[in-house]
């Protein structure tokens, strides 16, 4: 059996170790300490020296404290992009809060800003209440319309929570992400662009919603003596030995953005003269991290389906994966609204996730080239 090749693996540097024995040696092993603190500036000098940042325990909790933080309660409405991870959507249903799924656009796949005024219109229309938050999704990394997307939350006065949980390193008009909604979000899972092990962090305007962030994420414990609590809270903060490691991810993001973009390059150049194999540029003034490298295959052109490559790989012992399955879809969302037309689950029943780790060879992106081709030669 040939060894194994990840769709998105961990990929240390040299830092992280050190900055974890510095935590050990100091005894700072609690969901506070230096790396916490060093953590969350570094993170904020990254993305925008203005923003003041919440490391926190996942993108999940990071996405339901923007929820409270943007006054999302019971019976409330959140429009959120469909095709994305469940992490997206989950916090809202943890709220009490009914999600809105929007279908995406074909020059980003993300959320559709036609389809979002549409959504915001009929929620008015159909509940008697607009929504109280935007979920837009930065999708494998590749940024959003932020400037349509923005301009119509600022009409219907909607805070705009960025999910930028795969997409840190990417830029938008030379921006950041997570640095351009009132709420950014980053998720450093083992298999995003860097690591924590498990961790995000909350992207906020100032640092009064930050030490909001930072009080109900370690259960919202009053100013007392005693313990003494006046609001719900969560167990949401991040390790100071998790921090560490992100410390040490941190000082070699722009490598790490690099190769997974080189990677995105060798597969489109391999590939894009294949009949049936179709790769989303970037549009003029967007740049991708290019966190995954995704392909959508025609099998009207190709003669072979996605599932029909995804298996061949699978046998060669090489981890693929469909695009997301859009929210819309899923079992448990069937009853939530749904503003849009087909493009989400085309993009399901035609997309792949090819191998796309910083950690990649060239002996194993050569692997990857030749079993795709040897499905599409068989056919």
């Amino acid at each position: 059996m040939n060894e194994k090749i990840w769709l998105s693996s961990p990929h240390m540097g040299t830092k992280e170790q050190e900055y974890v024995n510095e935590a050990f040696e100091t005894n700072w092993i609690a969901p506070l300490g230096p790396h916490v603190n060093n953590f969350e500036k570094e993170l904020s000098s990254y993305i925008d020296k203005n923003k003041h940042t919440a490391a926190l325990s996942s993108g999940t909790s990071a996405i339901h404290l923007a929820l409270i933080l943007a006054g999302v309660q019971r019976d409330d409405f959140v429009i959120c992009q469909s095709m994305t991870f469940s992490a997206s959507a989950n916090p809202i249903i943890y709220q009490g809060a009914h999600p809105v799924f929007v279908d995406s656009e074909k020059e980003t796949w993300n959320i559709c800003p036609v389809h979002l005024e549409k959504a915001i219109k009929g929620t008015i229309d159909k509940h008697g209440k607009k929504p109280k938050a935007i979920i837009g999704v930065h999708l494998y990394g590749m940024p959003y319309k932020v400037d349509e997307v923005n301009a119509i939350a600022k009409k219907y006065d909607i805070p705009v929570i960025e999910d930028a949980a795969e997409a840190l390193g990417s830029l938008y008009k030379n921006k950041h992400c997570a640095s351009l909604g009132n709420y950014g979000i980053l998720s450093f899972n083992g298999n995003k662009i860097i690591t924590t092990s498990g961790g995000g962090a909350l992207v906020c305007q100032n640092e009064e919603k930050k030490q909001k962030a930072i009080f109900l994420s370690t259960q919202a414990r009053d100013d007392a003596p005693h313990y003494q609590h006046s609001e719900l809270g969560f167990n949401y903060r991040l390790s100071n030995v998790a921090a560490g490691i992100g410390r040490g991810q941190l000082e070699v993001i722009e490598d790490r953005v690099e190769a997974r973009r080189s990677n995105y390059e060798f597969y489109r150049e391999e590939f894009s003269n294949l009949d049936g194999f179709e790769f989303l540029e970037e549009p003029k003034n967007l740049k991708s991290n290019r966190w995954l490298s995704t392909v959508l295959i025609h099998p009207e052109k190709t003669g072979v389906t996605r599932e029909d490559i995804r298996l061949a790989l699978l046998k060669e012992n090489i981890e693929t994966r469909p695009l997301w399955k859009p929210m819309h879809l899923q079992p448990f969302f069937k009853a939530a609204d749904y503003y849009g037309d087909d493009v989400a689950e085309t993009l399901f029943e035609k997309g792949l996730c090819l191998p796309s780790g910083s950690n990649l060879s060239q002996k194993d992106l050569d692997r990857v080239k030749r079993a795709v081709l040897e499905v599409v030669k068989e056919r």
